[in-house]
């Protein structure tokens, strides 16, 4: 069973599974901030909400694993949206494991999601690792948006975040994504059954949506570009991510799939699902920019409270266990993104 499977990253799963020829059940709620108010059913997908999973769970009858890819994304525009992301994220990933638990199904791919570490990994020359608060409005008015050491105030230096990281949620978002996990491993101990979550990084490629609030950074500057406006990068631009093509996600999520049906009862594993190939925010801008011969990017020195500065993950874990190594470095997918069909604007 594959939830989400009309979105973003559930189609290009869909797609990747059906060519390889497994059977997938296709459920999706179509929630009109990613999919607008007038978005049609396919015909092989099953319109149902995972918040109301034991009330269609005879669907998961001869299922032998789910792929969950179902969720509100996005940072969250306002405070408003807090119940949207606790009723279809924890809710909707609770009610759906209870009815996995109840027809026998013991086997799930989560989606998750790299903001559930905050800031990253960061080290001082003279004092080691250290794990910043959350950046002072004082300091980011000054236009100070770097982390420093609390112990001797140098800027702090980015290093590759593990798996084995605290978890640091600073969004609604990432609140909700590690709410999911706390589930998924909860449920795998009591029932007894077996999971593994997948912290993807910034995803972007053919399929994206566009033109909302809810849509990946890649997106937006690539709007304002075909609006003829200079994309507007935020901070200083320096902030540090890694961006992961969406084939590579869906590779991953095959390679899970196929890992988890051989995992023990009572096992739960995250994975970061990245490029391994750090790149500067407004990096990403200038490469959209250059394909498509738009305006240069505006540094705006603007901010997002709850924005972290820096988080890149190591891929090196999902490499040695689930043999997942991305393919598309973003100095050649984000170029190609710029050109790359969209989904249409949420109406």
């Amino acid at each position: 069973m594959l939830t989400g499977a009309s979105g973003f990253i559930g189609t290009a799963i869909d797609e990747q599974l059906t060519a390889r020829g497994d059977e997938v059940v296709r459920v999706d709620a179509l929630i009109p901030q990613a999919h607008g108010t007038t978005a049609e059913v396919a015909p092989d997908v099953h319109r149902l909400d995972v918040r109301a999973a034991t009330e269609w769970a005879d669907l998961l009858d001869g299922v032998d694993v789910v792929c969950h890819q179902a969720a509100m994304v996005g940072a969250g525009v306002t405070v408003a949206d807090l119940p949207l992301y606790a009723g279809h994220n924890d809710l909707g990933t609770a009610a759906l494991l209870a009815a996995m638990h109840g027809r026998g199904v013991d086997a799930l791919v989560l989606a998750s999601s790299m903001v559930v570490y905050g800031e990253g990994r960061y080290t001082c020359t003279e004092h080691g690792v250290q794990h910043p608060a959350v950046r002072s409005r004082t300091a980011l008015d000054g236009g100070d948006f770097e982390n420093h050491c609390p112990r001797c105030d140098r800027a702090l230096t980015w290093k590759l975040v593990p798996e084995d990281a605290r978890l640091d949620p600073r969004s609604t978002y990432a609140a909700s994504k590690v709410a999911q996990e706390h589930y998924t491993l909860a449920w795998a101990r009591q029932a007894p059954a077996r999971a593994v979550g997948l912290r993807y990084h910034n995803v972007y490629g053919p399929g994206m949506p566009r033109d909302t609030p809810y849509s990946g950074v890649a997106a937006i500057f690539r709007s304002s570009l075909e609006a003829g406006a200079a994309p507007r990068v935020f901070e200083d631009g320096g902030q540090m991510r890694d961006f992961v093509h969406v084939h590579d996600v869906a590779r991953a999520n095959l390679r899970s799939i196929d890992a988890v049906l051989q995992r023990p009862a009572e096992s739960w594993t995250a994975y970061n699902v990245c490029s391994g190939r750090p790149i500067p925010i407004l990096r990403v801008a200038q490469l959209l920019a250059e394909e498509s011969g738009g305006p240069d990017p505006q540094v705006s020195g603007e901010y997002r409270p709850g924005d972290v500065r820096h988080v890149v993950a190591s891929p090196a874990l999902a490499t040695e266990e689930l043999g997942f190594t991305a393919d598309i470095a973003p100095e050649r997918g984000i170029p190609e993104f710029a050109t790359a069909p969209l989904r249409p604007a949420v109406d």
